[in-house]
């Protein structure tokens, strides 16, 4: 009877082999690139991939790692001190100066140190290459509502806390170009031009760098601006974008 029994498992075996060694040279063949991988470091310097979207989330575990991508990236900031009480404790803050090559916000805004991250590559990879595609000109500004509030979900008095209460959020309102013209989401997110498409674009480019993107197609609440955050919800993968 010992013998079958052996028999059996030197076949499990010799299949499990056999597929490791498969998987490898599928892997060889095509290999993915960095950042479609779960494992590699996140860099800023690389396209979004895969899993760029949950590697900026979890930098929300680990202020020490998001500020020194951040320096890496050579975008000049201030770590801001904790702040706020209890549900509305924003822990790991910064407060980026201005880079018309890097973040153009207006006005100068302190955010949890993901959402800088966030931005930085929604705004290389997103935001600036849907401009040129579309206008043939850069963003030279974008206009937001603010990121730090501490309020729960849609100024409600009893429900969930918002994102806005720890800075993880940001509400963005308008792109401002480099000939002066405006795109602003109240006025233009429903037109059928390129006004529209570029903020249609920008939206759906988000949505692999931020948990959350939320737009007028969400409700009327966000008529008039892009919420973007970086909520953490664990191992979930759940994340939204409309």
């Amino acid at each position: 009877m010992a013998y079958p029994i052996a028999l059996r498992w030197l076949r499990r075996i010799i299949v499990l082999v056999l597929c490791a060694a498969v998987a490898l040279v599928v892997f060889a063949l095509f290999r993915p690139a960095p950042q479609d991988l779960p494992w590699t470091p996140l860099r800023l310097d690389q396209p979004p991939g895969l899993f760029t979207g949950r590697k900026i989330v979890a930098l929300g575990r680990d202020p020490a790692a998001c500020r020194a991508l951040l320096e890496t990236a050579g975008l000049k900031f201030t770590a801001v001190p904790p702040r706020g009480p209890d549900q509305c404790r924003a822990p790991d803050s910064v407060r980026a100066a201005p880079r018309q090559d890097m973040l153009t916000l207006s006005p100068v805004v302190t955010t949890a140190c993901p959402i800088t991250v966030g931005l930085l590559a929604w705004q290389a990879n997103v935001v600036q290459p849907a401009a040129q595609r579309l206008f043939g000109t850069t963003v030279a500004r974008i206009e937001h509502f603010g990121s730090y509030s501490c309020r729960r979900m849609y100024g409600r008095q009893e429900g969930s806390w918002s994102e806005h209460a720890t800075g993880n959020a940001i509400d963005v309102s308008a792109f401002v170009l480099t000939d002066g013209r405006r795109i602003a989401v109240l006025r233009d997110w429903s037109r059928d031009d390129a006004r529209g498409r570029f903020l249609h674009a920008v939206r759906d480019g988000g949505c692999t760098l931020f948990a959350t993107v939320l737009s007028p197609d969400y409700n009327a609440a966000h008529r008039d601006h892009l919420h973007l955050d970086q909520a953490d919800r664990g191992d979930t993968g759940w994340r939204a974008c409309r």
